[in-house]
């Protein structure tokens, strides 16, 4: 059995799988030693393995121990969001004596997901959480066989094994919060429509207006960026018929606040801004932002305590208590000036 491979170049699991004529999938499934394969079809792969001298160190070490002590951590985005969830997981993770191997997605297209869990499998990972924001990624999970246990921890209702903050909840409590003070002209700035947080706090915004039966606005799709919250707030204030705006995340609040300032306006007695997820700088805008904190630590305990409880096969863990996030009140809100 011969190999034609460039100079210098390893074999890799994609060659062990076209010369035992199986999939990559069935070679990362012996890898890990699954229940599923055939005893005929793991001895065929094991021998193209030994004749290309193929050994994933990694794997083998763990195969030999019976366990990695290793999470695979699949994210999809940067944000602050996402980024914060991340290193509190590393945090709950490493407490509880596990290492975290991290896959970032570049693409959130069928292929590419497929090929970051493929890049975890190849650790040998016994569990893997997905962060994943948008809509799409957890389409592309509906499609593809994930051999370990898995959270996520955005939920969309259709996956088992999700945690979430209760976003609908948070932006309930910011937009109730300009109405308290007075406010009956509230515009939204939304994040992107396809990310699951983006919607759910949209949805929060609309069902708190309509209950305290204040007119609505349409919310206006953002991206995130306080470049935008800046372009919007320029077109916005040409008009001037509102006197609050919540934005869904704090970078879109700060370049609101910019277009405000550059107006001549004075926040909050001209106007009051809300924003999302209490980033470290927020109590040091001008004014401070008045926004919504989420526990992320907390997201980070129990993802990893219910991952844990699926690996160890005990009893399932109660997931019923959704993590509420607390409003932040600071300088950027007051009673509308009339």
């Amino acid at each position: 059995m011969t190999l034609d491979l460039p100079k210098g170049r390893a074999p890799s699991i994609r060659d062990v799988a076209r010369l035992a004529g199986v999939s990559h999938q069935t070679v990362s499934r012996v890898l890990n030693d699954h229940p599923s394969i055939r005893d005929s079809t793991k001895a065929k792969v094991l021998q193209v393995m030994d004749d290309l001298q193929y050994r994933p160190n990694r794997a083998a070490r763990a195969l030999s121990r019976g366990r990695s002590r290793t999470i695979g951590l699949l994210s999809a985005e940067s944000a602050y969001g996402p980024a914060s969830s991340i290193a509190a997981i590393q945090d709950a993770a490493q407490e509880a004596g596990y290492y975290v191997n991290t896959a970032n997605l570049t693409s959130v297209d069928t292929e590419s997901i497929e090929a970051a869990l493929e890049h975890l499998m190849y650790q040998s990972v016994e569990g893997i959480v997905v962060i994943a924001p948008q809509v799409r990624v957890f389409d592309a999970l509906e499609q593809l066989a994930i051999d370990v246990p898995f959270v996520t921890l955005q939920s969309t209702g259709r996956l088992d094994n999700s945690l979430s903050v209760d976003q609908m909840t948070g932006a309930r409590r910011a937009t109730r919060h300009l109405i308290d003070l007075g406010h009956r002209s509230i515009y939204h700035l939304a994040g992107p429509q396809d990310w699951i947080e983006a919607e759910a706090r949209m949805r929060g915004f609309l069902d708190e207006m309509w209950e305290m039966d204040v007119p609505t606005m349409a919310p206006i799709l953002g991206d995130w960026t306080a470049d935008f919250g800046y372009r919007a707030g320029r077109e916005l204030l040409r008009r001037r018929d509102f006197t609050a705006v919540f934005a869904s995340n704090d970078q879109m609040a700060l370049g609101f606040m910019h277009a405000c300032r550059e107006a001549g306006l004075e926040l909050p007695r001209d106007m009051s801004i809300v924003g999302y997820d209490d980033i470290p700088e927020a109590a040091h805008f001008w004014p401070p932002l008045t926004t919504v904190r989420q526990d992320f630590a907390e997201l980070g305990r129990r993802c990893i305590a219910l991952l844990l409880s699926n690996l160890s096969g005990g009893v399932p863990m109660d997931r019923s208590d959704p993590i509420i996030p607390e409003l932040i009140v600071r300088g950027s809100t007051a009673p509308p000036a009339f």
